[in-house]
C-alpha cells in the first residue's frame, strides 16, 4: 500500500480539522488533512448549518482566524455579487438575514473561503488535503498511534498515513475505536459526574442528541415542485413522540428552556415564529434586484430532528437504517409542506417549495451528511462538567477559571431530544474557557482531539459543540501538535509543565486566540 508521511496527520476536515490544519501549517509544519466528503467544512458546508454564535461574536469571544473567516465570507459576497449599497456599507452584513445567525451564508461560500484560507499552504506543499478518504484502521505501539489507514472512496484503495501527531477531527470521533483510545458515548449518570442534569439512574451510552438531515429550499409562487411521495411518509405523518405536543409533521414545537408548546409559521406573518427566517441562507433584498430570484433557507428544524436511534457504536446495518430513516423524515417533511401543511388562508400545502441541489452540492438538495450534534468523547486528562459552566452552579456569576485555558466559547447548554426519547434539556451557561486537558486522552500519547470529541459530558457537549468553539478547539489542537513536534514533548507534558504551558499559551495569544473573557453576563 502507498504510504505518506507528515509531521501532523489530521483525520476529519470539518471546522475543527480545517482550523487545526491552518494552525499547524502556519507553524511551518507539514500537514496531511483527510475528509470523508468532497467538501471541507463539516457542519458549515456538508451539513449545511450556518453559524450558531454568541451575542458578542463581532467584537470578542472567538479566535482571530475565526473572525478572519467571517470577514472573508462577507467580502466573498461583496467582491463577487452586486450587493445593495445598504448591504455594502452595513457594518455587520448578514447575507441571509437569518434570525439565529449573524452571518448566515451558503455552504458554497463557506467552502470557497476555506479553500482560499488554505491556498498558501496547499500551494507551498505544507498542507496536503485528501477529500473523500475515510479512516478504516489504525496501527498502535503501546500508547502511541503509529499509522492510520484511510480508504479512498472513489478508487477503493487504502493509503497508510504516518505522522508524529494524529489529530482526530471526525464528526463522530471515528478514530477513537480504531486506535483503541478510551472514550465514552451518550449520557453519564449523576453518580459519575454529580451534574444536576445528568441521568438519575445508570449511564446510558446510547442516549444521544438527535441528529438532523438538513436540506435547502426556496419558494417559487405559482409553480409546482412537489417531490415523489416518500415510502415512509405515512409513518411520519402519524408519528408523535410522547413528549411532543403534536404530530412531528406539523407546525407545533416546544420552547426548549420552558417546554411550553409553540406554534410556528413557514413564512413571516407577524404573529408566530417564522421557520423560513430561522436559518435563511440568502436574503435577496441584500442584493441588487435580479441577482437572486428567491430567498433561500435551510431546513434544520424541530420537525426533522431524528431521535429514533443512534448511529454510533451500533451494528452497521442498524446505522444505515437510522441514516436512511432520518433522511426519509426530512423528505417526508418536505412532501408534507408541499401537499398538506396548513396555510394561513385555510388552504393546504405549498407546492412552490423547491429543493436546491445546486446549493447543497448534491443531486437531491439534501445535505451531503447529517448534522451531528454529539460524538464519541475521549476520556480526557480533564473533563468539563456542568458544575464548571452552568449559571445555576456558579453563584459568583463566572465559569470555572482553567489554568490551562486554550480558548473561549459561549452558548447555552442546548440539548435536543435524545435517542432515549427524552425531551429538550436547555438552560443558561456562562461564557466559558476551553481547558487544554479536555483535548488530551488519558493514555494515548500522540492523539489530540479537535472537534466534538473532546473531554466534555453529554451535558456540557451541549455548549461546546457550536461553530466558533469547534474552530477554537481545532486551532488550539493544531498549535499544540506543532509545539509538541518542535519541542519533542508530549501534550500532557505541555499541560503539566508550567514552562511549556506558558510557552504554548503565549503562542496562542500571539496567534489571536483569546484565553479569557471580559466580565459579561450569562446567556
Amino acid at each position: 500500500m502507498e504510504h505518506r508521511s507528515a509531521d501532523i496527520v489530521i483525520i476529519g476536515g470539518g471546522l475543527g480539522g480545517s482550523s487545526a490544519a491552518l494552525a499547524a501549517a502556519k507553524s511551518g509544519k507539514r500537514v496531511i488533512l483527510t475528509e470523508e466528503t468532497d467538501w471541507l467544512g463539516g457542519q458549515i458546508t456538508s451539513q449545511i448549518v450556518p453559524p450558531d454564535e454568541h451575542p458578542w461574536i463581532e467584537k470578542f469571544g472567538s479566535t482571530a482566524s475565526y473572525r478572519e473567516y467571517r470577514d472573508r465570507v462577507r467580502n466573498y459576497y461583496k467582491d463577487n455579487f452586486p450587493v445593495t449599497p445598504e448591504s455594502r456599507n452595513a457594518r455587520y452584513f448578514n447575507p441571509g438575514s437569518a434570525m439565529v445567525s449573524a452571518i448566515a451564508h451558503e455552504p458554497r461560500a463557506a467552502l470557497a473561503v476555506l479553500r482560499d484560507m488554505m491556498a498558501p499552504y496547499i500551494h507551498s506543499g505544507k498542507l496536503i488535503v485528501m477529500t473523500e478518504h475515510v479512516p478504516v484502521q489504525a496501527e498502535t505501539d503501546g500508547d502511541d498511534i503509529t499509522a492510520v489507514h484511510v480508504l479512498n472512496k472513489n478508487t477503493g484503495e487504502t493509503l497508510i498515513l504516518t505522522g508524529a501527531y494524529i489529530i482526530d477531527a471526525t464528526e463522530e470521533g471515528d478514530l477513537l475505536p480504531l486506535a483503541g483510545v478510551e472514550y465514552v458515548t451518550g449520557s453519564e449518570s449523576i453518580k459519575e459526574t454529580g451534574e444536576p442534569h445528568a441521568l438519575p439512574g445508570d449511564a446510558d451510552p446510547q442516549d444521544m442528541q438527535a441528529f438532523t438531515w438538513c436540506f435547502v429550499m426556496d419558494y417559487c409562487e405559482g409553480e409546482d415542485h412537489t417531490i415523489e411521495k416518500p415510502e415512509t411518509y405515512d409513518f411520519w405523518r402519524e408519528y408523535q413522540a410522547d413528549f411532543w405536543p403534536d404530530k412531528q409533521l406539523s407546525w407545533a414545537g416546544l420552547v426548549p428552556h420552558t417546554l411550553e408548546p409553540v406554534t410556528y409559521s413557514l413564512f413571516p406573518d407577524g404573529k408566530s415564529f417564522s421557520l423560513w427566517k430561522y436559518r435563511q441562507l440568502v436574503d435577496r433584498e441584500n442584493f441588487v434586484e435580479g441577482t437572486f430570484d428567491t430567498n433561500v433557507t435551510v431546513v434544520n428544524w424541530p420537525a426533522n430532528d431524528y431521535w429514533l436511534g443512534s448511529i454510533i457504536d451500533v451494528p452497521e446495518e442498524e446505522r444505515k437504517l437510522h441514516l436512511e430513516r432520518s433522511k426519509e423524515l426530512s423528505r417526508s417533511l418536505m412532501y408534507w409542506m408541499q401537499t398538506e401543511a396548513p396555510r394561513p388562508d385555510g388552504g393546504k400545502g405549498y407546492p412552490g417549495l423547491r429543493l436546491r441541489p445546486d446549493i447543497a452540492g448534491t443531486p437531491d438538495g439534501f445535505a451531503k451528511m447529517p448534522y451531528i450534534r454529539e460524538s464519541r468523547r475521549i476520556k480526557a486528562e480533564f473533563t468539563v462538567l456542568e458544575q464548571h459552566v452552568a449559571a445555576a452552579s456558579r453563584p459568583d456569576g463566572k465559569a470555572e477559571d482553567f489554568f490551562d485555558s486554550v480558548g473561549v466559547g459561549c452558548y447555552r447548554i442546548d440539548l435536543h431530544p435524545s435517542t432515549a426519547l427524552r425531551t429538550y434539556v436547555d438552560f443558561s451557561a456562562l461564557p466559558f474557557e476551553i481547558p487544554l486537558g479536555s483535548l488530551i486522552p488519558i493514555r494515548v500519547n500522540n492523539l489530540i482531539a479537535a472537534c466534538k470529541n473532546i473531554g466534555t459530558t453529554h451535558i456540557t457537549n451541549g455548549c461546546y459543540r457550536l461553530h466558533p468553539v469547534e474552530w477554537n478547539i481545532g486551532e488550539s489542537a493544531g498549535y499544540l501538535a506543532a509545539y509538541c513536534v518542535e519541542h519533542g514533548v508530549k501534550p500532557r507534558d505541555v499541560r503539566n509543565t508550567p514552562e511549556h504551558l506558558e510557552a504554548l499559551q503565549r503562542n496562542l495569544v500571539n496567534a489571536g486566540v483569546e484565553l479569557k473573557w471580559p466580565v459579561i453576563h450569562e446567556v
